[in-house]
Parts: structure tokens; C-alpha cells; sequence
């Protein structure tokens, strides 16, 4: 069983208003799966406070309530006892113990893996990624299509990199499936949602998910026809609310769409239960 991972940053549900751009007019495929295949989860974990990135990451990637753990809501980058956290054991670390291919398709801009380690500042997927190095793309495999750039069309890095050509939201779904298909779990992180939600931009929001949205069109049409499971949640609320620059205590979607989806979502209530519920449904499929 194949698994497709998007972790989209900063995207809670909230009902319709004229601040919400989660509407049908600006993203109807990711509001479809919204309405049919999607169980609201809760990013809080019971801890007071609006629920942040190093923390809501952390959770998500290792089934541990890291705002309990750390006792409040962290937010950016994870401190060094939240990384030890993370690098004690996580999802790539578990996959990889039962031989699974693993792939984060995230390219960073960078020609070796030392250069990732020698960052100050790490992302908990960065983190994550560099407990088992193999699954790391850099800037070579962006070059090769062998890797997604975070903002999908790679019109970010022309000032700093114009020999490597932009490609449309359509072509990028192609890429990600491609990589989705030769591995067993593929993680993609587009954090452009939650950058555009700080911003109280309405008209940027509504950019970012007009291109997330063609982007998610094309690629759910390929992981259907491949039989390859999508599964797709976020670490905190923001985007929904435009009225807000800060995070929300909204519900968050976790979001599936292939074979044995309703067997995924059963049961998932928190971010604390998305690793857990995919290693059992990954492992369960083994025996």
C-alpha cells in the first residue's frame, strides 16, 4: 500500500463568511474532499492557548502531545528539547524500520545533506527528514523533477535560480505522483497557506488556494487511478479566518481519498492520531 502525505499548513475549517476563502468559488476540489472525505480533528490537545507549528508538528509526526510534553504551544522552530523529541522516534523513523521507501519530496536548495545539517534553524520536518537521510531532495532532484518545490510552481527562487524553469500546478502533480509511486510514503509540505494567512491579504489567500486547489485536482486524478492512497491534514487553523493574522482554535481537516480511506479516518480525533492511525493501517496491510 502506497501513501501520499500533504501537509498543508495553517488550513481549519469554519463555516461560510466573507472572510473564509475555503469556499467552492476559489477551491471546489479541496472543498469537495472537505464535504465527503474528511474528519475534523482537534489542534489544541487540550492544552490552553492557540495551537502553533513546532508543537502541532511535532504531534503529527510522532503521535506525542508535544504541547503537553513542553508544557504550551510552541510555535516556529522546534527548541532543542523538542528535537530530541522528534529525533527519538517519528514517522520515517518507524517506516524505515519495517523497510518502507520513504520520500520527502520537498526539495531544499542545497547540493548536500551537510548543508541541511548545518542549519541554526530546522523545521520539525527538517528534523524529521534528517533521521533518515535517504528520503531528503535537494536542489539537483528539483533540476531532475525529482522533487516539489514549497510553492508548487517554483516561481519563488527565479531571482536565485532562472535556470530552473517554473512548471504549472499541473505538471507539479505529475512530479509528486511520480515520486508517490516509486516510494511507499511520500510527504509533500506546502506551508504557502499558512504565510498567506498572516498577511490578512484576502486576494492572496485566495491565489495561493486557486493554485493549491489545480494542483490537488490534478493529482488526486492521478493517485485514484494508481490505487495510491492520499492523505492530507494540517497542523493548526488560520487561513479560514482572514479577519485574523494569528492561528485559530478551529478544527482541522484530516482529509483521505483512496483505497481504505473510511479504515484511515476511523477513529482519528487529534493530531495526536495521525501517525499512530497510519502506521496501523500501514502495518495492518502486511500482515
Amino acid at each position: 500500500m502506497k501513501i501520499l502525505f500533504l501537509f498543508i499548513d495553517g488550513v481549519g475549517l469554519r463555516e461560510a463568511a466573507s472572510d473564509n476563502p475555503i469556499n467552492p468559488e476559489v477551491c471546489p476540489h479541496l472543498c469537495r474532499l472537505i464535504e465527503n472525505h474528511c474528519t475534523p480533528i482537534d489542534a489544541c490537545l487540550t492544552v490552553p492557548g492557540l495551537p502553533q507549528s513546532a508543537t502541532g508538528q511535532a504531534t503529527m509526526f510522532t503521535g506525542v502531545n508535544a504541547p503537553v510534553f513542553m508544557g504550551r504551544h510552541c510555535e516556529g522552530f522546534p527548541g532543542p528539547n523538542l528535537r530530541a523529541k522528534i529525533r527519538e522516534n517519528n514517522l520515517f523513523m518507524e517506516l524505515a524500520k519495517r523497510g518502507k521507501k520513504i520520500k520527502f519530496a520537498d526539495a531544499y536548495l542545497v547540493v548536500t545533506i551537510e548543508e541541511i545539517v548545518s542549519y541554526r534553524f530546522k523545521s520539525v520536518t527538517t528534523v524529521m527528514a534528517l533521521t533518515e537521510p535517504q528520503s531528503i531532495s535537494t536542489i539537483d532532484d528539483l533540476f531532475d523533477d525529482q522533487a516539489i518545490l514549497q510553492d508548487i510552481t517554483r516561481e519563488t527562487i527565479q531571482d536565485r535560480f532562472p535556470d530552473i524553469p517554473t512548471v504549472s500546478p499541473v505538471d507539479a502533480a505529475f512530479h509528486l505522483f511520480s515520486l508517490a509511486r516509486a516510494h511507499d510514503f511520500t510527504l509533500f509540505e506546502f506551508f504557502q497557506t499558512d504565510a498567506a494567512g498572516h498577511t490578512q491579504d484576502y486576494a492572496r489567500a485566495c491565489a495561493v488556494l486557486r493554485l493549491f486547489d489545480k494542483f490537488l485536482a490534478s493529482l488526486t486524478r492521478y493517485t485514484q487511478a494508481a490505487g495510491i492512497t492520499l492523505v492530507m491534514t494540517a497542523d493548526h487553523g488560520n487561513i479560514e479566518n482572514m479577519s485574523e493574522h494569528r492561528h485559530t482554535c478551529n478544527p482541522i481537516p484530516f482529509i483521505t481519498y483512496g483505497p481504505h480511506e473510511k479504515e484511515i479516518r476511523s477513529g482519528i480525533k487529534s493530531l495526536v492520531d495521525v501517525t499512530p492511525a497510519i502506521l496501523k493501517h500501514i502495518f495492518k496491510q502486511e500482515s
